[in-house]
């Protein structure tokens, strides 16, 4: 059983730089574990090739010598080759239509693939993700977006200052940008007609929590949903405070029949509830859309009803941060995933059509879908931190056991959808998508 680990170079989009390990990691690998790890050649990733070499790994065009291979994205179908290991971001696990040759053919040839997504502990909570570094570039580019919208409005404020966040070297210099900011705004305050001021956050999961830490950047004070209806009473508000609201499912959601809300029957039964959110949405003046939703859930935000809203005039709602990015999902107006190079669309409500930058009148919405490629160097060191713990037991284990008798540590386990082609136990639900493709 050859122990060489590859670590191949991302080729789904052309500003995707980030690696699963890094060369410090790799070095750690080599001199610790004794681990030969080869890693293929890339002139855009993060990491330069030499710096690898440096850390003790091999660099070459293809991984062919590899049995264990790590990725980020997803492979070219014609990539994989017959009986390895591969590691990577599949995003199978809903039976994405997009992704069912990829896993057919890997079933075809055999292969074992271990999806970071579905390495899980004992209590279902993820282990290895980028999550909090989308939260991170997406509340960046957030502020970077609402900077334009409010000059758009009229409104010259100091966040056109703000960079998108792949133009920043680093998250410590974007943090920098932004904190000083929020000392000016503390300092000078908000133009009066953009009082209250609040952000809200759908979800509190990782990537929430990485978009409330660089708004905390600012002169925050967080307010529950039911005093966000308040504010709208209240006078003399202060004009240097920003607010900030977190909504969870049971300020989102109600039963269609008025039975309290439950939590775990909401899981099991979605389509038992209704969206509620649209009280709060008036309220808002800019959205970070942080939930996980797929097609069983209901929507947060309606093109029905934003026409409703925008046929009353401009709302206070300028910005929509879909860090979720799921096409017409949980906000519906989000029509597309945008690209690092061209973020940013306005929606137009009346005609349901979308003009990418920020002119024109609609709704701004920001979508881009491999957000933590943005900050590619801080979140490979990141995502590494915690995968490199895992390489040496992927590398030793003997793929040619059974399911049960196979050795890997539990999180791994659960993150293995295919055996030797074959679907394990938690993932024979896939084969339902896979009889059309």
């Amino acid at each position: 059983m050859s122990n060489y680990i590859g670590i191949r170079k991302e080729d789904k989009y052309l500003l995707e730089k980030r690696a699963p390990l890094t060369p410090k990691h790799v070095e750690r690998l080599v001199r610790q574990k004794k681990l030969d790890i080869v890693v293929q050649s890339s002139n855009k990733r993060i990491f330069k090739d030499e710096e690898y070499r440096k850390a003790g790994a091999e660099i070459e065009e293809d991984l062919k010598k590899c049995s264990v291979i790590f990725g980020v994205k997803e492979i070219p179908v014609s990539l994989f080759e017959p009986d390895k290991t591969y590691v990577f971001f599949a995003h199978v696990s809903k039976g994405q239509p997009n992704n069912m040759p990829m896993l057919k053919k890997m079933m075809e040839l055999k292969c074992n693939l271990i999806e970071y997504e579905k390495i899980i502990d004992e209590q279902g909570k993820r282990l290895i993700f980028f999550g909090k570094y989308a939260g991170f570039a997406g509340m960046i580019n957030s502020f970077w977006a609402l900077g334009l919208r409010m000059k758009d409005h009229g409104y010259i404020s100091n966040l056109l200052k703000i960079k998108q966040t792949h133009h920043y070297h680093s998250l410590k210099e974007a943090r920098e940008d932004i904190s000083a900011i929020g000392q000016r705004i503390a300092e000078k305050g908000i133009p009066h007609e953009l009082l209250p001021f609040v952000i809200g956050f759908t979800g509190y999961g990782n990537v929430s929590q990485g978009a409330q830490e660089i708004c905390g950047l600012l002169p925050v004070k967080e307010i529950s949903p039911e005093k966000l209806l308040e504010l709208r009473n209240r006078k003399n508000l202060p004009d240097n405070i920003v607010y900030k609201v977190v909504f969870h499912e049971e300020d989102l959601m109600e039963h269609i029949v008025g039975d309290p809300f439950d939590l775990n029957d909401y899981y099991a039964n979605p389509r038992n509830y209704r969206s509620v959110f649209e009280k709060y949405i008036p309220h808002l003046s800019m959205l970070i859309n942080c939930i996980y939703w797929d097609k069983r859930y209901p929507r947060l935000v309606t093109k029905e009803y934003l026409k409703k809203l925008f046929s009353k005039g401009r709302p206070k709602l300028s910005v929509i941060s879909d860090i979720s990015c799921d096409v017409e999902g949980s906000v519906e107006c989000t029509l597309k995933p945008a690209s690092i190079d061209d973020p940013i669309y306005i929606y137009n409500a009346e005609t349901e059509k979308i003009t990418m930058g920020h002119d024109g009148e609609g709704m701004l919405i920001m979508s881009v879908d491999i957000l933590p490629a943005e900050l590619p160097r801080d979140a490979s060191i990141g995502f590494g931190d915690v995968l490199v713990n895992f390489v040496k037991p992927i590398a030793d284990a003997d793929f040619e056991d059974s399911f049960d008798d196979l050795d890997l540590p539990k999180a791994i386990k659960k993150g293995l959808i295919l055996h030797r082609g074959e679907l394990t136990p938690d993932f024979k639900y896939l084969e339902e998508f896979l009889i059309d493709n």
